[in-house]
């Protein structure tokens, strides 16, 4: 391999290096809310899988049963979470799409 084309390829992959962190700040600042129970919760997270707020509607707080709650929280949240990862993999599928590089590589 001839040294400049080495020197391409480092260049390459360091600017490929920058547009993957500066993505990763993007989507990290965008958000993805979802619900369970009909709307009685909701959670908002962000690319980087934070969660960022839940709302619980006044109507499905019974002491009586806390594990509807908490099954509700549960089932919000993982796919708030779930929605952030697809985000981000989304995201990224963009940036690579143009490059040939194959599914998942990054």
């Amino acid at each position: 391999m001839s040294k400049n084309l080495l020197n391409n390829l480092m260049k390459q992959a360091q600017q490929m290096q920058e547009q993957v962190k500066k993505l990763q700040a993007e989507v990290g600042n965008k958000t993805v809310e979802a619900s369970s129970g009909g709307g009685m919760v909701t959670v908002v997270a962000n690319g980087r899988q934070e969660v960022l707020s839940i709302k619980i509607d006044k109507s499905v707080v019974d002491p009586g049963d806390v594990e509807m709650l908490q099954d509700l929280v549960a089932a919000a949240v993982n796919e708030a979470l779930r929605k952030s990862q697809e985000l981000m993999k989304d995201e990224m599928g963009r940036l690579t799409s143009g490059m040939g590089l194959p599914p998942g590589l990054l």
